[in-house]
């Protein structure tokens, strides 16, 4: 009988919140093309982090195109779109964890708006207790790594204390998703970047909904 019980507000999922309405940001990555590397789909390597730029990522808001970028947004060739206040939490907090590149953001008529940031979570820890934790658990060659977490349905995590240490945010090699520990989002909520009014684009999903 394992004694590393799952349990309920320890740990969490760090997503961009999708369930904002309508089309989400209007935000346009104007020299994504010039920058990645072909052929290449997306910007960030696979390995992850940053490659050499040969410019600076140069991003323009479009109101047409949707609302105006919230603290964490996705869909930025891999990787997140970040607000300076949410990149100081982040800093402050677990600055191993994370890579930044500044960016040019800008409105359409061509002003200069807040300061923006491209982000990649470069920590990977193979830190899950598979034994002790609820989850699909699908090995194949299908997958790069052997195999792969099925993370819907009920699930319950359990981590390894002593694999994760002091880190506060990581992946996980079998899952393509982030993972943050309660100093993290407590962190984030007492910079006012999630209120019980709104989510500021952060969304923290706990891992054990069971």
């Amino acid at each position: 009988m394992t004694s590393n019980i799952p349990k309920k507000g320890e740990h969490f999922e760090l997503r961009p919140d999708a369930r904002r309405r309508g089309k989400g940001h209007g935000v346009i990555f104007v020299n994504e093309s010039e920058l990645k590397t072909p052929p290449h789909f997306l910007l960030r390597p696979d390995s992850g982090g940053f490659p050499a730029l040969r410019e600076v990522p140069r991003l323009v808001y479009y109101e047409k195109e949707g609302w105006p970028p919230e603290d964490l947004e996705p869909g930025m060739s891999g990787y997140w779109l970040v607000s300076a206040r949410l990149r100081h939490v982040m800093e402050t907090v677990d600055p191993a964890a994370f890579a930044f590149n500044e960016t040019d953001y800008r409105f359409s008529d061509g002003a200069s708006g807040e300061s923006y940031f491209l982000c990649d979570v470069v920590r990977t820890l193979d830190a899950l207790d598979e034994e002790s934790s609820q989850l699909r658990i699908i090995v194949s060659d299908d997958y790069e790594e052997g195999k792969y977490y099925g993370l819907t349905g009920t699930v319950r995590l359990a981590f390894k204390r002593e694999v994760i240490g002091d880190a506060h945010v990581f992946r996980l090699p079998y899952y393509e998703g982030v993972f943050c520990d309660r100093v993290f989002k407590e962190a984030v909520e007492a910079a006012g970047i999630v209120t019980k009014s709104s989510s500021n684009g952060v969304w923290f999903h706990d891992v054990v909904t069971g």
